[in-house]
């Protein structure tokens, strides 16, 4: 299979269990378990079976100024998005945290038009505003109720979200294509899960989910989280930018309000209304224009893709 095709296969397959983890999450949060003992029982069970499997692998020599990257991607992209994930979903709907998330193309420009002065054409100004009006419209349109406890303050760790992971993939870029995907998930994992230890493990046994009167659907929920979205997914991840840019990687991530929303509303998560459906084609035609190049953008690649400027400095 061709290595594109392989990284384009991950990448989808990540994103479906992302957006299908996103409702598992939600269910968690209200009945089985708090943010940080979510997010600590994943980035410990993470860094147990990746180092495990790591004894069976081809040991790899990590410079340190790689392992200094890799450090801090874990930071960002494993404790700061799963943290601020499962928060916001304890105050938000499944779909609002979804769509919002489907923003990270977006940011990913807007962060390198900001800080490396990337110039942004029209087309893709264009699709800015077109995202960040769909992303606006569903917003204003939400109101608090058994769909969210506090929105604003769920819609405000969504954003926070999707600024960690929009880093996250611009920062590891180069170092998912030195590795393998195995390296890099291990050291991660390891960071994360002594970053989190001090907040996590005290929350340990206020976790309904450990406890003697806890249902199957707590350990499938949980079950699911471990074994799907934090292994397999998290595994996927390198080997898709591994085999490609971080802003083409960024495009599937429109896959996930897609599952996540017909998901949730299916379980009664959230409801249909009018404004969703306008404002996922709002928010995805601007990905749309963000992320596709024209003929004169890719004989350009330095100025269209954020991840290759930040290799190149």
């Amino acid at each position: 299979m061709n290595e594109k095709y392989k990284g384009v296969l991950a990448i989808v397959s990540a994103n479906i269990i992302f957006g299908l983890n996103i409702p598992v999450t939600k269910a968690l949060m209200a009945r089985w378990m708090t943010p940080s003992g979510y997010t600590f029982s994943r980035m410990l069970f993470g860094a147990i079976v990746f180092w495990g499997i790591s004894i069976f692998t081809k040991k790899e020599k990590v410079t340190r100024k790689d392992i200094g990257i890799i450090l801090i991607g874990g930071l960002l992209g494993y404790v700061g998005t799963q943290y601020l994930f499962s928060q916001s979903l304890q105050l938000t709907s499944p779909v609002i945290f979804s769509l919002l998330m489907a923003l990270t193309p977006v940011i990913v420009l807007l962060i390198s038009a900001v800080f490396l002065k990337e110039v942004i054409q029209r087309r893709k100004v264009f699709g800015v505003i077109l995202s960040i009006s769909g992303a606006s419209l569903i917003i204003l349109q939400t109101q608090g109720g058994s769909m969210g406890s506090d929105n604003l303050l769920g819609i405000l760790y969504s954003l926070l979200c999707v600024v960690c992971y929009s880093v996250y993939l611009i920062l590891t870029r180069e170092v998912s294509k030195k590795y393998q995907p195995v390296t890099i998930v291990k050291w991660m994992f390891l960071v994360s899960a002594l970053a989190i230890t001090p907040f996590g493990y005290s929350e340990l046994p206020n976790q309904y989910v450990y406890s003697s009167n806890t249902a199957m659907m707590g350990f499938i929920l949980l079950g699911f989280a471990l074994m799907f979205s934090t292994l397999i997914a998290f595994f996927l991840l390198p080997v898709a930018l591994n085999r490609l840019e971080a802003s083409t990687v960024s495009i599937f991530m429109n896959l996930q309000p897609i599952v996540a929303s017909v998901v949730a509303i299916v379980v009664g998560q959230d409801l249909f209304t009018w404004d969703k459906p306008i404002a996922v084609f709002l928010v995805l035609a601007g990905v749309y224009l963000v992320t596709t190049q024209t003929r004169i953008m890719k004989s350009n690649l330095i100025q269209d893709d954020p991840a290759i400027i930040i290799n190149n400095n």
